[in-house]
């Protein structure tokens, strides 16, 4: 078993095409978690991630503040308390839209997605 207290894990600011967000790993290969990675994202009001596409999906809870998944060419609006797939291959980014931090939970499969 382990247990991590997001409080002790440090944020890290996501570069390469993201806007006011922060990641916090806070369960993974380095935990010992054999198959998925678990991560906090913060997005400042007006941030946003880098709009990209993969081969892994994204599942996504929304645990505070609202905003809009950007794909295919449209807006998908969210609030809290809403989960959301991503599937793979599929371009997409997440957006603030609100006046406070968003704050997502992100699952992803652990190799290439976890590479940080």
């Amino acid at each position: 078993m382990k247990v991590n207290s997001a409080t002790d894990i440090p944020a890290e600011a996501v570069e390469a095409g993201a806007e006011g967000v922060r990641i916090q790993w806070l369960l993974d290969e380095s935990h010992g978690a054999p198959n998925f990675a678990l991560r906090r994202f913060t997005i400042a009001p007006g941030g946003h991630t880098p709009l990209h596409a993969h081969d892994w999906e994204h599942v996504v809870y929304i645990l505070d503040g609202q905003g809009a998944v950007v794909g295919d060419d449209r807006e998908h609006p969210f609030r809290a308390d809403d989960a959301i797939l991503v599937p793979p291959n599929r371009t997409h980014q997440f957006r603030n839209t609100g006046e406070r931090a968003l704050l997502l939970l992100c699952l992803v499969p652990n190799g290439p997605a976890t590479r940080h």
